[in-house]
């Protein structure tokens, strides 16, 4: 991929992870929870994308990149120990909320992940930034 391409779509993956954060605070307001906690997952999925472009790794599979983002960037230190946790938690509500039956997700839980999400986004930007 040359260089240029390449930053056009660390730049598109950026933007989208921005709009999520719109996304998921309109769907908090009308109470689409489930819908939410798969934005919110997305978001985060976006921003991670970002930091795999730059180090040259590709995957289509999401727990690949999940692993992949926590060696190489919660292992190392390079993001806190508890936003690596609330990356695989969010994958984990995200299939609940799109393949599992019976599943329930409360307004304050969907909130809370909501803050910890921006918080992971712009903690993800400023080290892409540094990249």
């Amino acid at each position: 991929m040359k260089e240029s391409d390449r930053l056009t779509l660390i730049n598109y993956r950026l933007s989208r992870a921005r709009e999520t954060i719109d996304e998921v605070k309109l769907l908090i307001e009308k109470e689409k929870y489930f819908a939410a906690m798969n934005r919110i997952y997305y978001g985060l999925f976006y921003v991670v994308n970002c930091l795999a472009l730059i180090d040259g790794f590709t995957t289509s599979k999401h727990t690949q990149l999940i692993g992949y983002f926590n060696k190489n960037y919660v292992k190392t230190g390079i993001f806190p120990k508890e936003i690596g946790k609330f990356f695989k938690e969010s994958f984990e509500s995200r299939s609940k909320s799109d393949y599992q039956d019976l599943v329930e997700f409360t307004k304050t839980q969907v909130e809370q992940d909501y803050e910890m999400m921006k918080r992971f986004i712009t903690y993800a930007e400023d080290v892409i930034k540094e990249k």
